[in-house]
């Protein structure tokens, strides 16, 4: 087969992670290699509406913004991985990476959920060209107590050994992290379910894409249930992806929580985040900028879906705040703009589609006003609008092509600060240095709009900074 072909670049991004052409869904194998940070992500090439079997697109970067796509990193076909390389992640040991990702395999190809899954290793001391690990499968069955649901392999080091965290789902219909460790990457042993879900519809039937790593002392444990259902303004996702904060007991292999279930993005499009430490010890955090089910209007131009930006994760008064990385100042061109804000300011309206705005608004002088940033097509038809409510310091964000809102609430302040990065048909807001974040596509194929106001008729009192940014940061 041959890759589908692009038939219009109107909804294409500036500096984003995408494939050339077809689907991508999850980031898998983030990592830092001889001199560059490496990207593979789920690539589906034939076809934009996505499909089995499923191959390793790839990706790198020598600074997290500008990136240099490369071949193809794994094609499926063999014994190990018939029908398809599922998610995983990336490992170095003695100037070698490894990928270790799931196998997946129908049993009977007109049954979705006649499958089997196995995990596998693939190596290479380029970081191009890989081949796959001659005793494949590393892992080849799951525990006796698993459903065939056994995917996903997040893998670390830590003192003398390795360790592999993986999302499942036990014989009694509830999503599970499992654990295994190994002194090679080639034999691993079993160590038991970390964590589990507690029921259903509050922690899911399966926990897909798990992720493990330390901030502050704390081990996070980063995963996306499947199965949780909504509640009131929370968990408004077909899925969600969140986190435990707590403490991993490599002794007794259990996961010990501190906190309830957390989403770490409150926007409809995030999903199936993998970490990776950089060089200089920041955890840095990618997610696919897509959901299950959402329409992707791309589709028609033979593609769909792009990863985030870069986000640098840290732990404050017990909850993850995500910021993008330092290095997106490296997609700044030309001058700052800056603008005081009066009762309603247009801060863009022409030009690129491509910027950065940052928002720092002052509310000590305001009770019970509503202040709303809006997002509008050139005939001022509403795409996508973010109230903030300066009485309960809650957000709400609106977007016409869904039917229902999302909504985050904030630590009170009398000043606001968000960072607003528009590329093209993605936007990503955060809110106070990363303490909420919304993640969101929206479909114009012109320069927006973007407008702030005060609709209580009362003075805003702030400063907006506009940069534009490069709209080819990425190369295919």
């Amino acid at each position: 087969m041959n890759p589908v072909q692009l038939t219009s670049h109107k909804y294409r991004l500036g500096y984003h992670v995408m494939a050339p052409s077809g689907w991508i869904n999850d980031p898998n194998g983030f990592c830092y290699f001889k001199g560059y940070y490496h990207i593979f992500y789920q690539y589906y090439p034939y076809s934009e509406k996505g499909g089995s079997p499923m191959h390793w697109g790839h990706a790198r970067s020598k600074d997290l913004v500008h990136w240099e796509t490369l071949p193809i990193a794994l094609t499926p076909g063999d014994p190990e991985d018939t029908d398809g390389c599922f998610s995983g992640s990336a490992i170095v040991k003695d100037d070698t990476l490894y990928l270790i990702y799931t196998g997946h395999h129908f049993n009977d190809s007109n049954q979705p959920e006649d499958f089997w899954e196995n995990q596998n290793m693939a190596y290479s001391q380029d970081g191009i060209h890989f081949t796959k690990y001659e005793h494949n499968p590393i892992i080849a069955t799951p525990p006796v107590d698993n459903t065939q649901h056994f995917r996903d392999p997040k893998v670390w080091q830590y003192k003398d050994g390795f360790y592999m965290i993986l999302g499942s789902q036990g014989h009694d219909g509830l999503g599970r992290a499992l654990l295994y460790k190994s002194s090679d990457l080639k034999k691993w042993e079993y160590q038991g379910a970390i964590d589990k879900s507690k029921q259903v519809a509050k922690e899911g039937f399966m926990w897909e894409c798990p992720d493990l790593f330390e901030l502050k002392h704390k081990h996070i444990l980063l995963f996306s249930p499947q199965g949780i259902e909504a509640e009131h303004k929370k968990f408004l996702n077909l899925f969600q992806t969140g986190y435990f904060i707590g403490h991993l007991d490599y002794t007794q292999s259990t996961f010990n929580r501190d906190s309830s279930f957390i989403e770490l993005d409150n926007g409809h499009d995030f999903y199936a985040a993998q970490t990776t430490l950089t060089p200089d010890g920041r955890t840095v955090v990618i997610g696919w900028m897509d959901m299950w089910e959402n329409e992707i209007i791309e589709q028609e131009d033979g593609w769909a879906g792009a990863l985030t930006l870069p986000r640098t994760l840290n732990l404050k008064n017990n909850k993850v705040f995500m910021n993008p990385v330092e290095e997106v100042k490296n997609l700044r061109t030309g001058e700052c703009r800056s603008l005081s804000l009066d009762n309603r300011q247009v801060l863009l309206s022409n030009g690129s589609a491509h910027v950065e705005v940052n928002l720092s608004l002052k509310t000590n002088k305001l009770e019970n006003d509503t202040i709303k940033l809006t997002l509008n097509t050139q005939q001022d038809d509403t795409i996508m609008s973010l109230t903030y409510n300066t009485q309960s310091h809650s957000f709400t964000l609106f977007r016409k092509d869904h039917d229902d809102c999302r909504y985050a609430d904030i630590t009170a302040s009398h000043e606001v600060n968000l960072r607003i990065f528009i590329d093209k048909s993605s936007v990503e807001i955060f809110i106070n240095d990363g303490e909420k974040c919304f993640t969101e596509r929206y479909y114009y194929p012109h320069t927006p709009i973007l407008s702030i106001e005060n609709t209580s008729n009362r003075s805003l009192s702030g400063q907006a900074l506009v940069y534009n940014l490069k709209d080819e940061a990425i190369q295919f």
